[in-house]
């Protein structure tokens, strides 16, 4: 009996769901169709704003891309001047030192032939001096075989021709201070 129970109820169900009126969930209503529209378009329009929230984070990321590329290459020209103004020191600086060297070389070559000079100078002195003690030893011999000069003058000569004999030595002594000057120079 209960199976006969059971079996009813099953069948009853089936004619129930058989004659049954089909719901296909369409909206006769205007305000839930206007509410599904509403819904459909703000389905689209947030799929439209992803979409535009994605395309704006690419342009975003490549506007950074170049902002940091723009940025390397400022960097990179900064670098670049500031090497070109090292490089430009430092020509400057070996310039400088090359003309000190110059100047430097001038100034002995100046010093070496104003040595040069003096001690030519002072050659030129001497034989003079030399010619003039040659003179008056000449001079003196000739006047003293002829026996003019009395005691006071021969004296006088003789004092004469050793104040030159004197001023011959100071001379020599002046050349041997110039040629030592000279060969320090060189």
């Amino acid at each position: 009996m209960k199976i006969k129970l059971f079996l009813a109820a099953i069948l009853f169900m089936s004619f129930q769901n058989f004659y049954a009126q089909e719901n296909l969930n369409k909206a006769t209503d205007s305000v839930k169709v206007s509410i599904q529209e509403i819904e459909k378009q703000k389905a689209v329009e947030k799929a439209k704003l992803e979409q535009q929230l994605k395309e704006d984070k690419a342009a975003l990321k490549q506007q950074q891309k170049a902002e940091e590329k723009v940025e390397k290459a400022q960097k990179d020209a900064e670098k670049a001047q500031k090497d070109a103004e090292k490089a430009e020191k430092e020509a400057k600086k070996e310039k400088k030192k090359a003309e000190q060297a110059q100047k430097k070389i001038e100034k002995e070559q100046k010093k070496l032939d104003s040595a040069r000079k003096s001690v030519s100078k002072t050659e030129n002195k001497l034989d003079k001096a030399k010619k003039d003690l040659n003179k008056m030893e000449a001079k003196f011999a000739k006047n003293k075989a002829k026996g003019k000069l009395s005691p006071v003058e021969i004296e006088k000569e003789n004092v004469n021709i050793t104040k030159q004999q004197l001023k011959i030595s100071e001379i020599q002594e002046d050349l041997r201070k110039d040629e030592k000057k000279l060969d320090k120079l060189r």
